[in-house]
C-alpha cells in the first residue's frame, strides 16, 4: 500500500499592496492596529523598496521548487502546500488542504534556519494542531530546525566569499587605510544577523541564540575566514519598539564599534537567520544599515539572499527526505 506524505512549507508573509499594511500589522500584533504615524513610517519603508516586499514572490519559488524537486526524486509521494502566518494562505488552510487529499503524514517545515519558541515554534504549533483538528488525523512530524543541515554553512560561507572578493576600496575606504598606513588595503570584517527578539519573551533554555551562534561559526569555518584573518561577529537586526530590551548587540552598536576598530574598513553583512529578500533585508539592512556604515566611513556589502538559488532548494528537500522516513513509520504504526 502506497502512502502519501504531505508537506506543509510555512512563512510570514507579507502584503501585496499597501493597502493591506494595517491589517497585516494589526495580525502581527494581535489585533491592534498601527498608530497612524507608525503606519505612515512602514509605508515610507515599503516606498522605499519599490512599494511592497518581493517576499510573497520569493517564498512561492521556493515553494514551487521544492515541489518539483521532490517529485523529480520520489515521483507520486510527496504533496506540497504553502502556509502563511499573517496572510493567506494560512496555515491552517494549508494543514487542511493536506488533509483533504488524504495524506497519512504532514512534515511540518518553516523557512527559517534555526528554531526559536517564539519563531519556529510558533509555526510548528499552529500546524500542528491543525492536524490534529483533521477527522482522520495523519501524524505530525515537525522539523524544529535545519541550519545544521549538511551543505548549509557551506552555501552560506560561499556566498561570504563573494561578497569580499566584490569589495574594492571606495574613496572613504582609502582615505582611512592611507590614514592608517594601508594604502591599496581593505581590510574587512563580517557581520552575521538574525532577527532580534523581546528579551523578556524569550523562555528559559530557548535555543535561538546558541543556534544562531553556532550557525555563524560553521558558516565562518566554511568561508575560511580565520585563514584570512579576518574577524567576525553576531548581531541583531529589525528589533522592535515594545518595552523593554531586546536580544543584543544591534547591528549598528556592532557597526560603530568595527569602525573604530583598526584594520577595519568595511564589513560584509550576512542575513544568515533570512532566507529571502523582504523588508528585513532590503531596508533594514541595504537602506539603514547600509547608510550607517557610510556615515562611519566604512564600505558596505551584504551577502546575496538564497531565495529559489537550486542548491538551496536541493538542501530543503533532503531536510523534508530525512524526516519523510521515520514519519511514515509512525503512519504504519
Amino acid at each position: 500500500m502506497s502512502h502519501r506524505t504531505g508537506v506543509v512549507v510555512m512563512a510570514h508573509g507579507t502584503p501585496q499592496r499597501l493597502e493591506e499594511l494595517p491589517a497585516f500589522y494589526a495580525s502581527i500584533r494581535g489585533g491592534r492596529l498601527p498608530a497612524p504615524a507608525e503606519l505612515a513610517e512602514l509605508e515610507q519603508h515599503y516606498l522605499a523598496i519599490g512599494g511592497v516586499s518581493p517576499l510573497n514572490a520569493r517564498t512561492a519559488a521556493q515553494v514551487e521548487g521544492l515541489r518539483r524537486r521532490l517529485e523529480d526524486l520520489e515521483p507520486g509521494r510527496y504533496e506540497v502546500v504553502f502556509g502563511a502566518k499573517h496572510t493567506r494562505p494560512s496555515i491552517e488552510s494549508a494543514v487542511e488542504r493536506l488533509g483533504s487529499a488524504g495524506v497519512d503524514v504532514v512534515i511540518g517545515l518553516v523557512l527559517t534556519p534555526h528554531r526559536s519558541t517564539l519563531g519556529s515554534g510558533e509555526y510548528l504549533a499552529r500546524a500542528a494542531a491543525a492536524a490534529a483538528g483533521i477527522e482522520h488525523p495523519p501524524a505530525f512530524v515537525p522539523i524544529e530546525q535545519w541550519y545544521d543541515a549538511p551543505g548549509f554553512a557551506e552555501l552560506i560561507g560561499a556566498r561570504v566569499q563573494r561578497a569580499l572578493r566584490s569589495l574594492r576600496p571606495g574613496d572613504g575606504v582609502r582615505h582611512r587605510a592611507q590614514a592608517a598606513g594601508r594604502v591599496g588595503t581593505t581590510p574587512a570584517a563580517v557581520v552575521f544577523t538574525a532577527h532580534s527578539l523581546p528579551a523578556r519573551a524569550v523562555p528559559p533554555g530557548d535555543p535561538y541564540e546558541a543556534q544562531v551562534e553556532d550557525s555563524a561559526a560553521r558558516a565562518a569555518r566554511a568561508a575560511r575566514l580565520a585563514d584570512q584573518g579576518i574577524t567576525w561577529r553576531v548581531a541583531w537586526q529589525s528589533a522592535g519598539r515594545s518595552g523593554g530590551p531586546w536580544i543584543g548587540p544591534d547591528l549598528g552598536e556592532v557597526l560603530a564599534d568595527l569602525a573604530g576598530t583598526p584594520h577595519v574598513d568595511a564589513v560584509v553583512v550576512c542575513p544568515i537567520g533570512f532566507v529571502a529578500d523582504h523588508l528585513e533585508v532590503l531596508y533594514d539592512l541595504d537602506v539603514v544599515a547600509a547608510a550607517t556604515a557610510r556615515r562611519l566611513g566604512l564600505r558596505f556589502v551584504r551577502t546575496a539572499s538564497l531565495n529559489d538559488d537550486p542548491t538551496f532548494v536541493d538542501l530543503l528537500a533532503e531536510v523534508v527526505r530525512k524526516a519523510a522516513p521515520d514519519a511514515a513509520r509512525g503512519a504504519l504504526e
